[in-house]
C-alpha cells in the first residue's frame, strides 16, 4: 500500500514536467500555425468574400479581354511555328509569377500577422524582411513604384477599353444606317449619297455616363452577375468566330514558320498586352471566401485562357494569313448581321471588364484621397474620384485627336 501511495505520488509531482516537455517538443512552425492557421488568417466572412465560381468568373473575365482579338496578327509577327511556341512560354511564365505572387503574400501574411496584403503591400513587406539592407531602407519606394505602375497599366488598358466599346459601336451604327440608305438612294433619282460619319469622340461620351455608373458598385460580389453575363456573351461571340475561320483553314506549309526578327518585338508586345490579369489576382485571392481553393480557381482560368489564346491566334491566321488585321473582327464579313452581332456581344464583355480592370487602380488611389477627407465627405468624395478616374481613361485619346 504504502509503494503504491508513493507511485501515485511521485506522478502527482511529474505531471507538470510531463506537460512541459510534450509542450517543448512542439516544433515551432507547428506552434506558429496553432497560433496563426491559414485558413482562418485568410478567410473573409462569408457574407462578405466571393464563392469559387464568382472568383473563376472574374479572373476569366479579367484576362480575356481586346489582345485576345489581336493575337492573330501577333503569330503573323512571329511565324506560324515560332508564335504559338513563344505564347506557350509567355502563358507558362505568367500563370508561374501569379503563382509566386500568391505564395509570397501568403507567407507575409503568416510572418507579419495581417489579414491580408495587396500587390505593393506584398512588395513592400518583402523588401522589408529581406536580407539586404539597402532594400530594407527602401521598402517604401517599392510600394509607391509598384502602386504607380499598377494605376497607369490598369488605367490604360481602361483607356483601349473605351476606344474599343467606341469603334465597334461605330462600325456598327454606320454599317446599319448605310443599309438603310442605300435602297433608298437606289429608288431615287437624286445624285449619290454622303456617306454619314459621326466623330469617334461622340461614341466615347455617349458611353462615359453608363460606364461612370458601372464603376460606382464598389464590390466585385455585386459584379458577380454582370460578369457572368459577360463571359456568356463573349463565349457566344468566339464561338461565332471559330465556327468561321474553321470554314476555310489554308496549308500551314504555305505560311513563314519564323517570321523576321524585326517583327518579333510587335509579337511579344501584342502577347504581353494579352496577358493582362496578372493585376487582378491578388485582389479576387483577397476577396475570396476559400483562399486556399485559389491555386485551384488559378489554374483552371489559366488553363482555358491559354487554351483559348493559342487556338484562336493559330486558327485566325492560318484562315487569313498575310490579310489578318489589328483586331480578326475586322476580317470578318461586315454586310452579315450574324458577324456584325460579335462586335456588340464582344464589347458587352469589354464593358464588364473595364470595371474588373477600374478595380485595381481604385482601390489604390480613393483610400489614399478618402482617409483626408472628413467621414460625411467620404462617400461623396469616392464618387468623384470614381468620376474623374473614368473621364481620364477617354481625356488622352480625346486630346490627342481635337482638331487643331
Amino acid at each position: 500500500m504504502e509503494a503504491a501511495a508513493r507511485e501515485e505520488l511521485d506522478m502527482e509531482v511529474m505531471k507538470p514536467l510531463i506537460g512541459e516537455q510534450n509542450s517543448d517538443s512542439i516544433s515551432d512552425d507547428e506552434h506558429e500555425n496553432e497560433l496563426l492557421p491559414v485558413e482562418k488568417h485568410y478567410q473573409l466572412d462569408n457574407q462578405e468574400g466571393i464563392t469559387f465560381v464568382q472568383t473563376l468568373t472574374h479572373l476569366l473575365k479579367g484576362n480575356i479581354g481586346t489582345g485576345l482579338l489581336g493575337l492573330p496578327l501577333a503569330i503573323k509577327n512571329a511565324g506560324i511555328v515560332l508564335g504559338p511556341i513563344s505564347l506557350v512560354l509567355i502563358g507558362v511564365v505568367s500563370v508561374h509569377c501569379m503563382h509566386i505572387l500568391v505564395r509570397c503574400s501568403h507567407h507575409l501574411c503568416q510572418r507579419l500577422k495581417k489579414t491580408s496584403l495587396g500587390y505593393s503591400d506584398t512588395v513592400s513587406y518583402a523588401m522589408e524582411v529581406g536580407p539586404l539592407n539597402s532594400l530594407q531602407k527602401r521598402a517604401s519606394w517599392g510600394r509607391c513604384i509598384v502602386d504607380f505602375f499598377l494605376v497607369i497599366t490598369q488605367l490604360g488598358f481602361c483607356s483601349v477599353y473605351i476606344v474599343f466599346l467606341a469603334e465597334n459601336v461605330k462600325q456598327v451604327h454606320e454599317g446599319f444606317l448605310q443599309n438603310r440608305i442605300v435602297p433608298m438612294n437606289d429608288t431615287s433619282t437624286s445624285g449619290p449619297s454622303e456617306k454619314r460619319s459621326v466623330d469617334l469622340r461622340i461614341y466615347m461620351l455617349c458611353f462615359l455616363p453608363f460606364i461612370i455608373l458601372l464603376v460606382f458598385i464598389r464590390d466585385l460580389k455585386s459584379l458577380s452577375m454582370l460578369s457572368f453575363l459577360a463571359n456568356l456573351s463573349m463565349a457566344v461571340s468566339l464561338v461565332i468566330i471559330y465556327q468561321y475561320i474553321v470554314r476555310d483553314i489554308s496549308d500551314p506549309r504555305k505560311l513563314p514558320p519564323v517570321a523576321g526578327w524585326k517583327k518579333y518585338p510587335l509579337f511579344f508586345g501584342t502577347a504581353i498586352f494579352a496577358f493582362e490579369g496578372i493585376g487582378v489576382v491578388l485582389p479576387l485571392e483577397n476577396r475570396m471566401k476559400e483562399t486556399q481553393r485559389f491555386t485551384q480557381a488559378l489554374n483552371i482560368g489559366m488553363g482555358i485562357v491559354m487554351t483559348l489564346y493559342i487556338t484562336l491566334a493559330t486558327l485566325g491566321y492560318l484562315r487569313f494569313g498575310d490579310e489578318i488585321k489589328g483586331s480578326i473582327t475586322l476580317n470578318l464579313p461586315q454586310e452579315v448581321w450574324l458577324y456584325q452581332s460579335v462586335k456588340i456581344l464582344y464589347s458587352f464583355g469589354i464593358f464588364v471588364t473595364y470595371s474588373i480592370q477600374y478595380y485595381v487602380p481604385a482601390e489604390i488611389i480613393i483610400p489614399a484621397i478618402t482617409s483626408k477627407v472628413q467621414q460625411k465627405w467620404k462617400l461623396f468624395c469616392e464618387f468623384m474620384v470614381r468620376t474623374l478616374l473614368v473621364c481620364s481613361t477617354s481625356g488622352f485619346f480625346w486630346m490627342e485627336n481635337s482638331p487643331q
